[in-house]
């Protein structure tokens, strides 16, 4: 079975940091794009940051770009989210994501939809 597992999540007061973790099972998405989402409360699931296989390919949300840093270990199929200077409008479910559409690329594609596992999600609540 196939798993996406998310960690790292909590409260945090404004101005702080979290560090989160998404280890996959199952499978190795080594040669593929993952990247993170986020649903704030009450809204619609939102783009926030993607990287390539390699992590040569990055992409970030303007609302979190020098702020938040994605980085991978393929090594141990696990992918990061360093969230730096949190906001209290960062307040959201965070779910990573893998997609295997694309292999060995330099892509890494910011539409949710075009992702095809994903973890359960982990909570983030900044506090102001």
């Amino acid at each position: 079975q196939v798993q996406l597992v998310e960690s790292g999540g909590g409260l945090v007061q404004a101005g702080g940091s979290l560090r989160l973790s998404c280890v996959a099972s199952g499978r190795t998405f080594s040669s593929n794009p993952m990247g993170w989402f986020r649903r704030p409360p009450g809204r619609e699931r939102e783009f926030v940051a993607v990287i390539n296989w390699t992590g040569a390919t990055t992409h970030y949300a303007d609302s979190v770009r020098d702020r938040f840093t994605i980085s991978r270990d393929n090594a141990k199929n696990t992918v990061y989210l360093q969230m730096n200077s949190l906001k209290p409008e960062d307040t959201a479910v965070y779910y990573c994501a893998a997609d295997v559409s694309y292999s060995h690329n330099f892509y890494a594609s910011t539409e949710g939809d075009d992702y095809d596992y994903w973890g359960q999600g982990i909570q983030v609540t900044v506090s102001s």
